[in-house]
């Protein structure tokens, strides 16, 4: 299932997801303009290793300090893909968050989010030495504290089932349930083929995160603006 909007309209304008999405595509399109080594020593540079997280250290001078990477690697990805994916979702469920909890409040969550995620993979894989990058866990918390401010919310999203493809309305509860079950099933898939390239923990670890920094808002399941008859 691929989202392509909800139906759940924001009483303000998403000032901060606009500008985290902006921060993103513009860090990506600076990336895109320098040649491959460029790009690869730059991921290496300002990603997040876990080895080197791990050890309180960074084999690369232009970071004297690891941990800054935990933050620095939220503004990366790996692809036009990777990024228009993460942005998204961003887009579709960030802006009722932050509607939600308001601008500095959801920023606050946002990346407070996205740190623990990144410091998830970490904790789970403190060998690895292959960089870490994207927005995945930092909107996976997102993903979780919509799934609990707005389980009842409908979601159009896209299906394909071999040639049949067609726009339906899930409820976010089964939704997001599904997209985190994919997570667990791509966790466990790449530990018993001994596979990578997705750090699912990070996406795990961050929806984990999110549903409780959203309870510990005080925010509580809202019903939706929105409903087949019509707003309400």
């Amino acid at each position: 299932m691929i989202p392509i909007r909800d139906e759940n309209p924001t009483r303000t304008t998403p000032f901060v997801t606009i500008a985290l999405i902006a921060a993103n595509v513009i860090v990506f399109a600076l990336q895109m303009l320098e040649s491959p080594e460029a790009q690869q020593a730059f991921v290496f540079a300002w990603g997040a290793i876990p080895r080197d997280i791990a050890l309180g250290w960074n084999l690369l001078p232009a970071i004297p300090i690891a941990w800054l990477t935990l933050f620095s690697s939220m503004f990366m990805h790996g692809g036009l893909m990777h990024l228009g994916g993460n942005m998204l979702y961003l887009w579709i469920f960030g802006n009722n968050i932050e509607d939600r909890l308001g601008h500095v409040k959801y920023l606050v969550f946002y990346i407070v989010g996205g740190l623990a995620a990144a410091l998830s993979h970490v904790f789970f894989d403190p060998h690895s030495e292959i960089p870490m990058v994207g927005a995945s866990g930092a909107i996976s918390a997102v993903l979780g504290g919509y799934i609990v401010a707005y389980p009842k919310a409908r979601v159009v999203v896209l299906m394909w089932f071999v040639i049949i493809v067609r726009f339906i309305r899930v409820p976010a509860l089964l939704m997001l349930g599904i997209w985190f079950a994919m997570q667990i099933f791509g966790f466990a898939g790449d530990a018993n083929s001994q596979g990578g390239g997705v750090a699912w923990l990070a996406h795990i670890g961050g929806f984990v995160v999110g549903v409780i920094l959203i309870l510990l808002a005080g925010v509580r399941p809202q019903r939706p603006a929105y409903s087949r008859t019509g707003w309400r």
